[in-house]
């Protein structure tokens, strides 16, 4: 099996249409084009062949990367033996809003001796349609260019470049001095001209756009001096994960990257779950951003109104175009991990929780006093009708279980959010709505998931009905308001999901089994869920427990992965992972409040539309 990078060695650029991950050795391992959910240009991330572009020193070295303060610009040095180099990665947003913007994608790469001198390679070997299509290179005047069907890659290049005979790549070697750099720029679709000007430009302009989006909070920001670094390159990694096109935002960027090293659970996350999106909109609504949460929701909304609710999907990819799961069979998979999988055979799959995220993420659009319109409000009610009719049907759940279909308590939560906030809406905006038969759906629900999702032998709310399973997930129900946080069900639940699926350093697993093969690592949004369940019962000493053990599984750059090995420690999973991201924004924002004493809303909305009713908790602090 090939050497592959650890994933805690790599860091992501973007620029709202697409990511790269670019590791310590200077190699762009994984690019798709022209979107994140296109078919990938550099692959080496899931094998070998895979395509990559490389600039490292010719001999041995020692790397470290960095962003730019409060940036999505990357910058990796290297140190030799006879001086040092960085190479400062970054991709400027493309569009006609600004004339300042270029006109087609690209990759800009600063190469600059700041000691000594370094000889460096350069390897351009891009793979279109991850190796499905042919790829020719050849020369050009100012670089190469990479061909395949219909599509281009330009390599801009302040040094000639040698094409091999085969025409699979494009190489060079280069000596730099103190004070030289050189920059190397990656075109999409068509060349056009730039300089060196032009170049320094474009970084000073994508580095002046990060800064003041992280603190465009409407204010001071809420956790300055407070976890302010992790929570920033948290909030910075969402917004590299949302599709300017569409306002959609991708559960990560990448494709298969294996939840068990050598095992079966590689899925397909470049694309726009309707659950991730809805909590990732209130993270950013509480950190200040309610830009993102409006297109995200109007996106939402305009999907909604053209489907019967019934053909609502759990996942759609970031153009809402259809997504069917295929296998790379020629691909070695990350450390030997298949099969690669692209595309999503979830989208098909019914997950009733989907309704409540949605109404959630309305809600969210409400208490941030945007006005909902009548066309609006139709489609809003279609849903929550569809709601009081499909409730009590069986689904396969948040973590969308491949196997028999279940009555999950999460679903059934998420089905009482979607009855709960719609209500609410309904009472602040005056409109029109079937109250009684919702109140009542509402109430059923909540009666079913205490009589038959509550396992009195294990003290835990439990991952389905009649169902003994632990599952992480039912650390929602409090959150969302169903039960006050001092009810005793609510308490020993959380002590029985720390203990039982606890696995120490702040790791803990979602469920404590499923049918498929492999024992998976610890899902870190797990951590910061009981995180956030601790701080708001008023367990301080015990949250800050948690909260700085999980936070020594993040990368030295600050991002999360989906899951981390709780043997090696190894990050597993699709990298960076928009639901761990936002999960540690919470997290952070609620240990805050409760240690300033200070009432805070919840993830999912709970006061935000004054004082709460009698069917629900409250997470007030006094």
């Amino acid at each position: 099996m090939s050497e592959y990078t650890p994933l805690e060695e790599y860091g992501a650029i973007g620029n709202l249409e697409t990511t790269a991950l670019v590791g310590a050795d200077g190699a762009i391992d994984w690019c798709c084009l022209p979107t994140v959910s296109s078919p990938g240009v550099f692959a080496r991330l899931l094998d070998p062949g895979g395509g990559h572009f490389s600039i490292r020193p010719t001999g041995e070295y020692e790397s470290e990367q960095a962003y730019l303060d409060e940036t999505a610009v990357l910058q990796t040095t290297f140190e030799t033996d006879s001086g040092t180099v960085t190479v400062t990665d970054f991709m400027p947003f493309v569009g006609e809003s600004d004339p300042s913007n270029p006109k087609v994608q690209g990759i800009y790469r600063r190469v600059a001796c700041t000691e000594g001198e370094v000889e460096l390679d350069v390897v351009f070997e891009p793979r279109f349609d991850f190796v499905r299509a042919d790829t020719h290179v050849e020369s050009t005047d100012n670089g190469a260019v990479a061909s395949g069907d219909e599509t281009r890659l330009f390599l801009v290049s302040p040094t000639d470049l040698d094409v091999n005979e085969a025409g699979t790549n494009a190489t060079a070697t280069v000596d730099l001095s103190a004070d030289e750099d050189r920059w190397y720029v990656l075109q999409y679709g068509m060349e056009v001209p730039t300089d060196d000007d032009r170049c320094e430009s474009l970084l000073e302009q994508t580095a002046s756009y990060w800064q003041g989006w992280t603190h465009d909070c409407g204010g001071d920001c809420p956790l300055e001096g407070y976890a302010h670094d992790l929570v920033t390159r948290s909030a910075i990694v969402l917004k590299l994960l949302t599709f300017r096109d569409t306002g959609a935002i991708a559960a990560a960027p990448t494709a298969s990257l294996p939840e068990v090293i050598g095992g079966v659970r590689n899925w397909d996350y470049r694309y726009s779950w309707i659950r991730d999106g809805a909590f990732t909109t209130r993270a950013l609504v509480n950190l200040g951003h309610e830009r993102e949460t409006r297109e995200y929701i109007e996106d939402f909304l305009q999907v909604s109104r053209e489907r019967d609710p019934e053909e609502i999907r759990p996942l759609y990819s970031l153009d809402h175009g259809d997504l069917e799961e295929e296998t790379l069979d020629y691909f070695e998979g990350y450390r030997g991990s298949t099969p690669v999988r692209i595309g999503n055979q979830a989208s098909g799959q019914t997950q009733l929780d989907v309704y409540g995220e949605l109404i959630l993420a309305v809600y969210h659009l409400a208490e941030a006093r945007h006005e909902l319109d009548d066309d609006d409000w139709e489609a809003i009610k279609g849903i929550v009708d569809h709601v009081c009719e499909a409730w009590d049907r069986t689904d396969a759940g948040i973590w969308e279980l491949r196997d028999n279909q279940r009555h999950f308590v999460h679903s059934k939560v998420m089905c009482w959010i979607a009855l709960d906030r719609a209500l609410e809406i309904a009472a602040d905006e005056e409109f029109d709505a079937p109250v009684e038969r919702w109140s009542e759906a509402r109430d059923e629900i909540k009666q079913a998931v205490i009589e038959k999702g509550y396992d009195e032998e294990r003290g835990s709310f439990t991952q389905s009905f009649r169902n003994e399973q632990l599952d992480a997930s039912v650390l929602m129900l409090p959150l969302s308001g169903m039960l006050p946080f001092d009810d005793e069900r609510v308490q020993s639940t959380i002590d029985t999901v720390w203990s039982e699926l606890g696995r120490g350093d702040g790791l803990v697993c979602r469920y404590e089994e499923d049918p498929l093969p492999g024992e998976e690592g610890a899902f870190v949004a797990c951590s910061y869920w009981l995180v956030s369940c601790l701080a708001l019962s008023d367990r301080l000493e015990e949250a800050w427990e948690v909260f700085e053990a999980a936070n020594d599984h993040v990368s030295p750059l600050g991002l999360l992965s989906e899951e981390v090995d709780p043997d090696s420690g190894d990050l597993l999973g699709n990298f960076p992972q928009g639901f761990s991201h936002l999960g540690v924004i919470n997290a952070a924002l609620y240990l805050k409040a409760a240690e300033e004493g200070e009432e805070m809303e919840d993830p999912l909305g709970i006061q935000s539309f004054g004082d709460s009713d009698a069917g629900r908790g409250s997470i007030s602090k006094s």
